[in-house]
């Protein structure tokens, strides 16, 4: 079992994050509008819950993520809580609005538009955007975001860029966070960082990322699981016919997987939303699971699956 509110350490820096990091994007728009006032309960209710670690990227809702979370932290006791943002997707004016970012799923006004930038100006010129919608001096963790086509790059300059800054002190932990394990692996081999978020990867039903995990424990290099769901497979105690995994509809396979899961569970008296969340954390490199959240009822449900009882002998099977 873990607690909401222990800390875990990323990498040899000094940044510590509680097991169960809040997940931005929803403050975004996410597929859907939340207001300013449910965005600002979830954020209270995570507080509320114990959790210290908090993720957003101007990605998110084009910047709405970070001033929504910016303002509801506001006046939180600095040292306690832990922000984690992204670069490599500048804002800038669009000029050519349609006045929807349903495209990217965000239901924001697309007023602005993504520049991705991944040089060592770029990285520079986001982090400082991204600090003035937070309303913050530093941030704790900065993470390049999914560098998949531009990941030379990223080895050779983005990454040593973060570095700098925090040498500088405007960053406490550098990473690189993306929906693949594959080039993880390397950026944690060949660059000098302290964390990676992988998103999907390294769950219940999806062990493919155990080489990164392995790879990261032997480096010193924190690992971040995020979509501990699988895209919504693993969020009910049974997996229905149509339920979805990385974004699209469940292979049989992996739906056959997650229903044995679902049915050992209930054998020894907890779900499977349980196992998902708790799951990750199981393996030593893993500082913490992010869930997405953007109500104080999905905060009370991932605290309360994260710290329930888990017996032993559910994961002792081995043909799961």
């Amino acid at each position: 079992m873990a607690g909401v509110s222990g800390r875990r350490r990323l990498g040899r820096t000094d940044v510590e994050v509680t097991p169960l990091g809040f997940g931005a994007a929803a403050l975004g728009n996410l597929y859907a509008p939340v207001t300013d006032e449910d965005a600002r309960a979830a954020v209270d209710a995570a507080w509320d819950a114990g959790i210290r670690y908090f993720d957003t990227a101007p990605h998110y809702g084009l910047g709405l993520s970070e001033r929504r979370l910016g303002a509801a932290l506001a006046g939180r006791p600095r040292d306690q809580l832990v922000v984690s943002t992204k670069v490599g997707r500048l804002l800038v004016d669009n000029p050519h609005p349609t006045g929807s970012d349903m495209a990217h799923q965000f239901a924001v006004p697309d007023d602005l538009t993504r520049v991705r930038d991944y040089s060592a100006d770029g990285v520079r010129r986001s982090l400082e955007a991204s600090l003035e919608r937070l309303g913050l001096d530093r941030v704790d963790v900065a993470l390049v975001h999914d560098p998949d086509d531009v990941l030379d790059q990223a080895v050779a300059e983005t990454v040593p860029a973060l570095v700098a800054l925090r040498e500088e002190g405007l960053v406490g932990a550098v990473g690189v966070g993306m929906n693949q394990w594959q080039a993880l692996h390397r950026v944690v081999v060949e660059t000098d960082l302290d964390v990676v978020m992988v998103a999907g990867r390294w769950t219940l039903v999806d062990r493919s990322a155990e080489p990164l995990l392995a790879a990261a424990q032997e480096r010193s290099v924190s690992v971040l699981a995020a979509a501990a769901y699988n895209s919504g497979l693993l969020t009910a105690p049974w997996p229905a016919d149509d339920a979805r995994f990385d974004y699209g509809p469940a292979p049989a396979g992996v739906l056959a997987t997650a229903r044995r899961w679902a049915l050992r569970a209930e054998q020894h008296g907890v779900t499977l939303p349980d196992l998902a969340l708790q799951f990750p954390l199981r393996h030593p490199a893993t500082a913490a699971v992010v869930v997405g959240l953007r109500s104080p009822v999905e905060v009370a449900a991932a605290a309360e699956r994260l710290t329930r009882p888990v017996p032993e002998a559910v994961w002792a099977d081995p043909t799961l």
